[in-house]
């Protein structure tokens, strides 16, 4: 699987079995199908499915709440991981995200996830605080992430560089 060629889409009550496997394997208590359909519900909820061969192989939350999108969620199935499907993701949710007025992006992300932390550096996103004791059951404290001037054309250029990025080599 190549993310070039993995499928974004708005993720819908169809895809919820799917994304409701891969929010178990990933999270200690993930949401139940009541909340999840909540969430899709929802105006000002933006999320998104990874699709390759007709499989979900990752999905995106977001809040988008004034000029400020805040990611919610972004996970990966562990055989997708490494493979450009959440770079993929957040690409796309930005960028829906700026069509509706978006200036800036934030997130937590905890402590110990460097390597989600990694990803979101690459997006220009620097730490600008700590939540302690954020992620339940176990405590663990949040990095609270930003990333300002998202519509500016330096910044949308640098999204062009991390889609370019991601694809194949002719």
């Amino acid at each position: 699987m190549n993310a070039a060629a993995v499928r974004i889409e708005p993720m819908t009550v169809e895809h919820l079995d799917a994304v409701m496997d891969i929010d178990r394997r990933a999270y200690p208590v993930p949401w139940s199908r009541h909340l999840w359909c909540t969430e899709l519900g929802r105006d000002d909820r933006l999320y998104l499915s990874a699709i390759s061969d007709d499989d979900v192989v990752g999905y995106i939350g977001a809040l988008l709440a004034l000029d400020d999108v805040h990611i919610l969620t972004v996970v990966t199935a562990p055989a997708a991981k490494r493979r450009g499907v959440a770079t993929r993701l957040m690409l796309d949710v930005i960028g829906a995200a700026v069509g509706r007025g978006a200036t800036a992006v934030t997130l937590e992300v905890r402590l110990s996830n460097t390597a989600a932390q990694s990803l979101y550096k690459r997006f220009g996103m620097v730490p600008a605080g700590v939540r302690k004791g954020y992620y339940a059951p176990d405590g663990e404290d949040a990095v609270v992430m930003w990333a300002r001037d998202i519509d500016e054309a330096p910044y949308q250029a640098m999204l062009a560089t991390l889609a370019h990025n991601l694809e194949p080599a002719a």
